[in-house]
């Protein structure tokens, strides 16, 4: 049985598991594609993602300012886009992308699908704004 902590809810059994096979999800070079599969276990510390490109397809700039990436090619090549230059993309290559740094990622002609694993995002949560003066009361006007 799950063990409780005051104020948690019971946890998941840590347990070794296979999600996937990523190669019976990008063995179709016409399959789907985008996010095949996202890991949404509860609990986790981890998020991580399977994204498939079709040939030519671009995914634009951008830099993520707060989590360090890794990327995984699974199959298929291209190309990412750097400041410091293009680094090519082929199946096995395992990358490295912190925190801050800028990329855009092209599939080559066979299209491109790979992994993504970060450290989850912390929910969100709401807060009272500080630059928000408090409400007053108008006096009523004559």
């Amino acid at each position: 049985m799950p063990e409780t902590r005051a104020g948690d809810l019971p946890e998941e059994a840590a347990v070794a598991r296979v999600l996937c096979d990523v190669r019976a999800l990008t063995g179709e070079p016409t399959g789907p594609t985008g996010v095949l599969w996202k890991l949404a276990e509860s609990g986790r510390q981890l998020d991580a993602n399977l994204i498939r490109l079709p040939a030519g397809e671009r995914i634009g700039t951008h830099a993520e300012p707060d989590l360090d990436v890794l990327v995984l090619v699974v199959t298929g090549d291209g190309v990412m886009d750097t400041p410091e230059g293009e680094l090519p993309l082929a199946e096995g290559a395992l990358l490295w992308l912190p925190h801050g740094s800028t990329r855009s990622i092209t599939a080559g002609p066979e299209g491109l699908a790979y992994v993504t694993v970060h450290r989850r995002r912390p929910g969100m949560q709401i807060r009272r704004r500080a630059d928000l003066a408090p409400v007053t009361a108008r006096p009523d006007s004559p």
